[in-house]
């Protein structure tokens, strides 16, 4: 039998009790559970005033809404062979401008609003505008939108080797997080669950602003080798179906060494939100686990 990786995991229910499972104060890199974040941050944003989500962004025909939908018809950097080989030899990231142009010159892959198509290039442009509107790095709007106020003392934007390498995984000391261009947070998995729990709870937006951001777009039924039934995207936020678990509301993450899931599962008898880190590149390990915890407590 092959041996299973280790997890990290906590298992944080409405009623606020937690359960931790390994190290509590370990940090991991959150990968693409950075995309909550940011449509979180730009919510806000919008709640206040300083952003205008159904807008197009200047000189593009696309919406800051529809980048965080996935649904603005951008190619991503996933599918450029020279980004992966560049990672695996441990290159300095390239210019943004230079990722941009290799990723466009794959072409539009369909009008915006007219199709759904993952890319990490559309978050980065997000990015671009929350960071252009405000003046202010997303560290920094991460730090006074979300983590202070709920007191999430782990949660830092990764920008160098050094903070990476602070991270639980050995392979983060050959990794830059600049690679991960809409940026990649760090922090605890107990901080994961909190970020995610607080979200549904109403803590961080308006009643409004959470229910425009839980509107799902479906994608179809199972996936090979994950706990999906039903899945689709929401905005900054993976939605669908987990069998027995019922609904699953949340974000997965995975990396050249590393993978994580951190869902919110509304429909148990009593709620609960978990957040999963497993070594590997298969998203699916992490959230066969986290629909594992979400049944066994």
């Amino acid at each position: 039998m092959t041996p299973q990786p280790p997890l990290h995991a906590c298992r944080l229910y409405d009623d606020g009790d937690c359960e931790t499972f390994g190290d509590p104060g370990l940090l991991f890199p959150w990968w693409s559970v950075t995309k909550t974040a940011i449509a979180i941050c730009a919510l806000r944003l919008a709640e206040q005033g300083r952003l205008d989500l159904d807008a197009p962004l200047p000189g593009q025909p696309f919406t800051l809404h529809q980048l965080l939908t996935h649904r603005a018809g951008l190619p991503d950097y996933g599918s450029l062979p020279s980004y992966h080989a560049a990672v695996r030899a441990d290159e300095t990231p390239w210019p943004c401008d230079v990722l941009v142009e290799a990723v466009l010159a794959q072409g539009q892959l369909f009008a915006p609003g007219q199709g759904w198509r993952y890319s990490n290039l559309g978050y980065l442009m997000a990015r671009e505008r929350i960071e252009a509107v405000t003046g202010r790095g997303l560290g920094e709007l991460v730090a006074a939108l979300i983590a202070a106020p709920l007191g999430l003392a782990s949660v830092a934007l990764a920008q160098t080797r050094a903070q990476f390498a602070q991270t639980a995984r050995p392979a983060a000391r050959r990794y830059h997080p600049g690679w991960v261009y809409h940026g990649c947070l760090i922090g605890t998995a107990p901080d994961a669950a909190r970020m995610m729990q607080a979200l549904f709870a109403g803590r961080l937006l308006r009643t409004e602003s959470l229910s425009r951001m839980r509107k799902t777009h479906p994608l179809g039924g199972a996936l090979p080798g994950r706990p999906w039934t039903e899945h689709g995207y929401a905005t900054g936020l993976m939605s669908g179906r987990a069998g027995a678990a019922g609904r699953a509301i949340g974000h997965s993450g995975a990396g050249p060494f590393s993978v994580n899931a951190v869902y919110h599962f509304p429909d148990l008898p009593r709620p609960v939100t978990v957040a999963c880190f497993t070594d590997g590149g298969d998203e699916g390990v992490a959230e066969h686990a986290a629909v594992r915890l979400a049944l066994s407590g």
